[in-house]
């Protein structure tokens, strides 16, 4: 005989949505969205400077001029640091609805090489300060629009960078099919193989990916005790200042450091807590990082052991997502609720490891008296592919191989087969998130030359 709480399970169940009826409403999202219609972009009453500068009124006053000397350098160095501007654009034209976690950066310098908790060389997403959930194709179009403004920036032919935009949607649209027909499980274990994509690509773009890995594994973080630290007398070791970029912090930041660091210790797995207990604070130093991260707080921790081990913590400041605060996407209830008892750091972390195939297992948060932060590793074999050093076939190569890492970290989401079902073959996807590229890359170099000519 059944017991009650039996037959309450039994005639309670039901079978999640199938992967056929998925994507069935994908397709059906284009009675009420067109695809084609992903290509509109207003330009209208739009108030670009008065974005950056309510951004810079929550920043380090003192970092604001080498902010704006950074944006200034380029119209690309401009389009990495206005992710807030975008957000507010894609908040006013038409978008599918079908939400993702999403990285809400995802232009071609936030991805790249890192160190895996195996020690080896992955290539994937590595900038989370603003994921949160948004409709699939907002990062696809900053993806796809600084491929647009990259090729132009290195003088490449029209045809080239039309070429390597539509590959990237291509490619992006086959993964995500792909990736639909996966199991769950199967789409989780997921990754882009560096490796293999070397031993394969064609000779140009083949020694262009093994000199950025052989770049990305220089970069370690005893590398960084050497260039960065210099050892007192009592065995100490300190950080060496170099104003404007690396200077020490105040006394109410190092009153609070230890404090902090238990804070953070308790944030990560435990196996990582226990290996923090072999350490103990020994400096910590304000350092000046990125383009559209200057003038948030981000430091760096110097811990060492007693025989003068050390090793490198990155802190840095995690404030609301500009999908949130800018584009306006009204959140899943329980990622609002984990934000709030978590924080903005706890945000960041969380989808960093949702995006990530793989992360760095030092990754953690806390709340501290100026806000919210979380920490990773600082240098840990990270580096990337500098676009200006590419000829026009690893370009194309390259912009493909970021889109296939966008679409596995979007079909962790349950509604890749919604996605997939919504952009089939990809053509008239490809075609309209190409026309609204071309068009927002147009519209970014007038806010640049806006921006240059107010700074002057």
């Amino acid at each position: 005989m059944s017991t009650p709480s039996a037959l309450t399970f039994a005639e309670s169940w039901s079978a999640p949505p199938t992967m056929a009826a998925r994507t069935a409403e994908g397709r059906l999202t284009r009675q009420r969205v067109a695809r084609s219609t992903l290509s509109w972009l207003t330009t209208t009453d739009r108030d670009p400077l008065s974005i950056l500068e309510r951004q810079n009124a929550t920043r380090v006053p003192e970092l604001i001029p080498l902010r704006t000397e950074r944006m200034a350098a380029s119209p690309f160095a401009f389009y990495r640091g206005t992710a807030a501007l975008q957000a507010a654009d894609l908040a006013r034209d038409p978008h599918s609805g079908i939400l993702v976690p999403s990285c809400g950066d995802a232009h071609v310098a936030n991805f790249g090489f890192y160190a895996s908790p195996q020690r080896t060389l992955v290539f994937d997403l590595n900038d989370f300060d603003e994921a949160a959930w948004a409709p699939w194709e907002w990062d696809v179009k900053r993806l796809i629009t600084s491929i647009v403004i990259g090729g132009q920036a290195t003088s490449r032919d029209e045809e080239v960078v039309r070429d390597a935009a539509l590959a990237a949607v291509r490619t992006y649209a086959r993964a995500m099919a792909a990736h639909a027909t996966a199991s769950p499980l199967t789409r989780f274990f997921d990754h882009y193989d560096v490796s293999a994509a070397a031993s394969s690509a064609d000779k140009e773009t083949r020694a262009v990916l093994r000199e950025a890995m052989r770049d990305a594994e220089k970069r370690t973080g005893d590398r960084a005790m050497r260039k960065l630290t210099e050892t007192e007398p009592g065995g100490r070791h300190v950080f060496v200042e170099h104003p404007p970029t690396m200077v020490h912090a105040d006394d109410a930041v190092e009153a609070r450091l230890r404090q902090n660091v238990v804070q953070y210790a308790a944030s990560v797995n435990i196996d990582i807590r226990m290996l923090l207990t072999h350490y103990t604070v020994s400096d910590i130093a304000r350092r000046v990082v990125g383009v559209g991260s200057v003038g948030t707080l981000c430091t760096l921790v110097l811990m060492q052991d007693g025989d003068g081990n050390a090793m490198v913590l990155q802190g840095k400041q995690a404030n609301q997502s500009v999908l949130v605060e800018y584009g306006g996407i009204v959140q899943p209830e329980a990622f609002t609720t984990f934000v709030g008892n978590h924080g903005e750091g706890g945000r960041v972390v969380a989808m960093q490891r949702i995006l990530q195939a793989v992360s760095d297992p030092f990754l953690g948060h806390l709340q501290a008296y100026a806000g919210d932060f979380y920490v990773r590793q600082f240098h840990d074999m990270k580096g990337g592919i500098d676009l200006e050093q590419l000829e026009d076939r690893p370009f194309r190569v390259y912009a493909e191989s970021c889109a296939a890492v966008l679409a596995r970290a979007h079909a962790q989401s349950p509604n890749a087969a919604v996605v997939a079902g919504y952009i089939g073959n990809g053509r008239v996807i490809g075609e309209a998130l190409l026309e609204w590229a071309n068009a927002y890359a147009a519209l970014s170099r007038q806010d640049y030359e806006a921006f240059v000519s107010a700074s002057a």
